[in-house]
Order: C-alpha cells, then sequence, then structure tokens
C-alpha cells in the first residue's frame, strides 16, 4: 500500500445564456438561476491506482459528452488513464438538454432515432411539423450547451488531478428520509407511475425505499475536512417541472455543508439505484403550490394532508436538502479523528458487459402500430405536430423502434466502473436502476460498504424489476430503457463477482485494508 493522494474541483454548468431544460415531456425554457449546477471532481491516487470521480448536476451523461472529456483530461494530465475518469449524473431535470455536437455522435451500439421520427412515418406529407424546440438565440443549442459541458467538466476534472495532495478518509453511515418508491401498485396487478394512492383499488407502492446515506469524508493531513462524497438512492428531481436552472436538493444541501462547515468545502452527490424513487410521499400526497403541467401529478380529489412541504417547489426543496445537509453534519460531528485512514487498498476495474436487448413482441409492434395510425386518423384536422402529441405517442413510437432494432441486434453494451476504495467499494450503471437491484448488490457486496452510482459513463434509461415489467407504465415500458429485468440479473452477479474479486483476492479478507 502507498500513501493516498486526493484532489478537489468544481467547476459551474451555468451558461451565459438560457437553458432548454431536460427531462419532460414538454419544452421549458429557463427563467432564471435557483441554484447554481455544478460539476465537482475528486481526483485519486494510491496503491499504483487511479480515478477521477465526477458528479455533474445534469439529467443524463451521453457517451460523446464522456468522449470528450476524457480527450481534454487525457491531453492535459500527465499519466492520467482518461479511461479511469467517471461521470454521474444527479438526474436534476432543471439542467441542459444536449446534443451531439458535429464530429461526435452517441457511441452506444443501437441507431438513433426519436420518437418524432417515427410518428413522421405516419403523418401525412402534407402535415406540417412544429418543431419540438421553439427557443430563440437567447437560449443555448444544444450542440452548443455540449461543447460548454463538456468543457466545463473537463476544467473540474483537471484541477482536482493537479491538486492531488495527501489525505486521509473515513467511511461513514448516516440516514435521512429523501427517496420514496414512486409507483402505485392497483388490485387488477398493474401500476403507475405517480399513481393516484386516493383510490379503493390502491393495493400498496410497488417497490420499497432506502434511507440510508453512503458516505466518506476526505481530510487533508492536518486532519482538516475537505470534502464529502455522499451516495443517496434517490435521484434530484424535486424541481423537475419548473422553468429555472437548479441544482435540487443536492445544491440546497451543499450550500448548507459550507456554511455550518466551511466555504471551501466539496460535496460530491452521487445517486444511488433510484430509478422507481422520487423525493415524494404518494401516500401523505401534498399538492403542488403553484400549478403544473403535468397530467401525471393532476388530482381529481385530493386530500389535504399534514405531511412535507410541497415536493414540487422550492419549500420542498429546501427541507430535502436541509436533511441531507443536517445528517452529513451530524455524522461528521462524530467522527474520530484519530482513527482517520491514510493507506489503503485501491483497485479500479473499467469493465465493458453485453447484456441482452430488451425485445418488443410481435403483439407488442402491430398493437403500436395501431394506435398510431388510429391517433393520426383521429386527429387527421390538426395542422401541427406539438409536445403533445410526442408525450401521447412515445411509448408506441418507442415499440415500434425497439422492434426494428431487435431484428439486427440483440445486444446493449454497456461501460461499469467497480471500485475499491479501502473498505469501500462502488460500482456503476448508466442505468436509472430500480432500488431492488441495488439492495442485492448492498446486501451479499463483500466490502464494508458499497456504493451503487447510477445514470454513470452513459444513457441506458431505465432498468425495472420483473414485477414492474409485468406491472406497466412508464418506468418499465419497453420504450423506457434499452435493458429488462434478465440484464439486471447479470448486472447483479458481474458486479457482485467484481467485489469479491477485490475483496477476497488475498488469503485472509478481514481487516486487509
Amino acid at each position: 500500500m502507498s500513501k493516498l493522494l486526493i484532489g478537489w474541483g468544481e467547476e459551474s454548468l451555468v451558461p451565459t445564456k438560457k437553458v432548454r431544460l431536460a427531462g419532460q415531456f414538454y419544452e421549458r425554457i429557463s427563467q432564471f438561476v435557483e441554484s447554481e449546477i455544478t460539476a465537482t471532481a475528486m481526483a485519486v491516487e494510491a496503491d499504483g491506482e487511479q480515478m477521477i470521480m465526477i458528479s455533474a448536476d445534469m439529467t443524463s451523461i451521453p457517451d460523446y459528452v464522456l468522449e470528450m472529456v476524457r480527450e481534454k483530461v487525457g491531453k492535459e494530465c500527465q499519466g492520467f488513464d482518461p479511461m479511469k475518469l467517471i461521470i454521474a449524473a444527479t438526474h436534476t431535470h432543471t439542467s441542459h438538454t444536449l446534443a451531439a455536437p458535429d464530429g461526435y455522435k452517441a457511441k452506444g451500439n443501437l441507431p438513433i432515432a426519436t420518437t418524432r421520427d417515427i410518428l413522421a412515418e405516419f403523418m401525412p406529407p402534407e402535415k406540417e411539423y412544429k418543431a419540438l424546440v421553439t427557443a430563440d438565440d437567447s437560449v443555448i443549442d444544444p450542440k452548443e450547451a455540449s461543447l460548454f459541458v463538456s468543457e466545463q467538466i473537463s476544467k473540474a476534472a483537471i484541477k482536482a488531478w493537479k491538486c492531488r495532495k495527501a489525505a486521509m478518509f473515513s467511511n461513514e453511515f448516516g440516514r435521512a428520509a429523501v427517496g420514496m418508491c414512486r409507483r402505485v401498485h392497483y388490485d387488477d396487478g398493474t401500476s403507475e407511475m405517480w399513481g393516484d394512492t386516493n383510490s379503493a383499488n390502491f393495493v400498496a407502492l410497488e417497490g420499497g425505499n432506502d434511507s440510508g446515506i453512503e458516505l466518506l469524508y476526505i481530510f487533508d493531513t492536518d486532519k482538516k475536512l475537505t470534502g464529502v462524497v455522499a451516495n443517496i438512492a434517490c435521484p434530484s428531481q424535486i424541481l423537475e417541472q419548473r422553468s429555472f436552472i437548479s441544482a435540487d436538493y443536492w445544491g440546497r444541501a451543499k450550500a448548507i455543508i459550507r456554511e455550518k462547515l466551511g466555504k471551501d468545502i466539496y460535496l460530491l452527490g452521487l445517486g444511488g439505484a433510484g430509478g422507481d424513487q422520487c423525493p415524494r410521499d404518494l401516500v401523505r400526497w401534498v399538492q403542488p403550490e403553484t400549478p403544473i403541467d403535468d397530467p401525471h401529478v393532476i388530482r381529481p380529489l385530493p386530500l389535504k394532508h399534514k405531511a412535507d412541504p410541497s415536493m414540487f417547489d422550492i419549500s420542498g426543496c429546501n427541507k430535502a436538502g436541509k436533511r441531507v445537509a443536517n445528517e452529513i453534519i451530524s455524522v461528521y460531528e462524530d467522527i474520530d479523528k484519530d482513527s482517520l485512514m491514510d493507506e489503503m487498498r485501491f483497485c479500479h476495474k473499467v469493465k465493458s458487459l453485453d447484456l441482452p436487448l430488451r425485445k418488443a413482441t410481435k403483439e407488442e409492434y402491430n398493437k403500436a402500430v395501431r394506435e398510431i395510425e388510429y391517433y393520426v386518423q383521429k386527429n387527421a384536422d390538426n395542422d401541427v405536430f406539438t409536445y403533445a402529441d410526442n408525450a401521447k405517442m412515445y411509448v408506441h413510437s418507442g415499440t415500434i423502434l425497439r422492434y426494428r432494432m431487435q431484428q439486427t441486434q440483440e445486444i446493449y453494451t454497456i461501460e461499469y466502473h467497480a471500485v475499491r476504495f479501502g473498505p469501500v467499494a462502488f460500482v456503476t450503471n448508466p442505468f436509472e436502476l430500480f432500488l431492488d437491484y441495488g439492495n442485492r448488490i448492498k446486501a451479499r457486496s463483500y466490502a464494508e460498504q458499497t456504493f451503487i452510482v447510477q445514470l454513470c459513463c452513459g444513457q441506458g434509461g431505465y432498468l425495472p424489476t420483473e414485477k414492474a415489467e409485468k406491472a406497466g407504465h412508464y418506468s418499465a415500458y419497453i420504450t423506457s430503457g434499452k435493458v429488462g429485468h434478465e440484464g439486471g440479473d447479470l448486472l447483479v452477479r458481474e458486479q457482485l463477482k467484481d467485489i469479491a474479486d477485490m475483496f477476497c483476492g488475498e488469503e485472509i479478507y478481514a481487516k486487509t485494508w
């Protein structure tokens, strides 16, 4: 083992222009900056191994952004292997919409097409197609946004690598109520994301929740705190329907931590397995404070509950961020600084894994064709194609696209990382991974503590459980993700094997770090 070196870097992802906000089926243009979106990087070198881990306040991490960042960092950081760079999204829905710049393309092994492309095939040729984005020159273009974001993420990574210094650490654990299941199960065997629980047909929430926070505190050699890595099984999407730039609850947590512990403290927020999780209590439903243009969250007969503030608004974001920050601060105050570690076993594996593409049946394909044909016929008098059309036909056009894809390929290849950081394991995936998969890995992991990092180094969409696939609805549709439960089971097996290899490769496992 060798001494631990760690460096930090952070850069703003807020451009000078307005932003096309990602993550909904309707257009949103930022009107102001509610909280700064950032890229936070932690560079690690120890035991002959290296890593730069980055948390970016974005909805997801496209392949082309990862490629551009690795190109820039590889040129600037002497001796660093660009493949050891990891970028994870916090999944805020109040950040950039991205598109591949000229000369780049999504490297996933699936053809690129959109709902609109499929719908265009069914529309009469004389029909006018309204652009999905109606923004003017005051709004940053998605291609321009990708170049800007990659440049800023690169700066954070380069700064972190060049600022590596001797460091110490303590891995800890906390609890805060943030994530809850967002899929409501009914007595006919179906489920709905954001389903109404005020119904005689409501049976249960489809899945569980995880209030745990995996924590890693980093100190300098004077035992002064420099940064915190926090892993929470819940995406940061309280403000997802709003029209402003925001880092959501991670932004609020960071502001509180810096106010209480020091303005130079870094917070690297990582989303755990939370594909079926949200910051909202669907049982104790609390109405949005202001109207929201989303039919899934409109309640015909809402009851008044005494519970959290609205988890659609800034008041709810403040509450969730405060819960996270308070727990991080509370755990920090109890750390025994005489037990900090400055040496550790450090291993970083970069893996490629072939997963089975989730397939559409011929019956599902035929049904999707019929539904789109019926929709076009029913709306023949409409002059334009809009966001509303896109949202309504999203499922059916996606099913058609998947059916065509699977005729020539059956594999979806992902990149993931398996890291041993002393007694801690990090395993990444590019999906909105349902909680059950993360729980299975954590329960059987040989590491003392396991960080599951989703939405990392790629865009795989949702990865639902078999139960969710049978129950249907958004997040479990074929359209919602590239891989089904068979791929999820394979991912769990492979990552458990990687953890076992890293922690049990020595003759004696116990306390080898």
